[in-house]
């Protein structure tokens, strides 16, 4: 299930891309599908320790061009490790809404971008997450969980404002949101809950087989009650490095 469209960020071979945040790697793998040389970045050892072992497997059976590259690498998004203007793609998915000091990853994933290289940027969109943290306080409070919501223009300027450009604004997953409001409802551990589990069915069965009416039905109400936002950003040719 993926939250960038990686056809706007212009990823091929060559392209050299890091992935902050990347938790159990589903952005990276489809960088790494695509030719890319990508970092998979996470603070959980055992996430990159599997995103590692998929990497190699991948590779194994032949799904990545013969060029690709692709490591996974564990540290701190506040403190990367690596030289300033390394990467022409950054991609940071679901994770500032975990950071209390936002500004700072944001800081250090400017500075790794190359001048003219390109980024996108996820976080739950306002007013779904809104109606999540109204039904549960379970969703959020929890150790890792969510510390704010964020509005897409809150967001933007923050963006701007570290030195980035918004090139473009979309919206994913609409077909989530209401997935989520039943569990805050019947309690986010309620797994067993039989509209939960149906509907968890439901989302299952849409991934696998991609029928055209709900791929349809979901980008009709992306703009609507997509669950999550995506910036999409350019870092200027004439950017000093930070």
């Amino acid at each position: 299930m993926l939250t960038v469209d990686f056809d706007r960020l212009g990823v091929g071979p060559g392209t050299k891309a890091i992935d902050i945040g990347a938790g159990q790697g589903r952005h990276s793998f489809e960088m790494f599908r695509r030719g890319a040389d990508v970092i998979a970045f996470d603070m959980s050892e055992s996430d990159m320790a599997d995103v590692a072992e998929m990497f190699d497997a991948m590779t194994a059976e032949g799904h990545v061009p013969a060029s690709a590259k692709a490591r996974a690498e564990v540290g701190d998004a506040l403190r990367l490790p690596y030289a300033d203007n390394s990467f022409d793609v950054v991609l940071m998915s679901e994770i500032l809404e975990h950071i209390p000091t936002d500004e700072g990853a944001i800081s250090e994933m400017v500075r790794v971008l190359k001048p003219g290289g390109v980024a996108a940027v996820t976080v739950p969109r306002y007013w779904p997450e809104k109606v999540c943290w109204a039904l549960s306080d379970e969703y959020h409070e929890v150790e890792g969980g969510h510390v704010r919501i964020y509005k897409a223009s809150e967001l933007s300027d923050k963006l701007r404002k570290a030195g980035l450009e918004v090139t473009g604004t979309d919206h994913a997953h609409a077909l989530h949101a209401p997935y989520w409001w039943l569990k805050c409802a019947v309690g986010v551990e309620n797994n067993d809950n039989v509209l939960v589990k149906g509907y968890h069915q439901l989302l299952v069965w849409d991934m696998m087989s991609k029928p055209w009416l709900t791929r349809v039905g979901e980008q009709v109400l992306n703009p609507i009650i997509g669950k999550s936002v995506a910036l999409y950003l350019r870092k200027p040719e004439t950017a000093a490095s930070s």
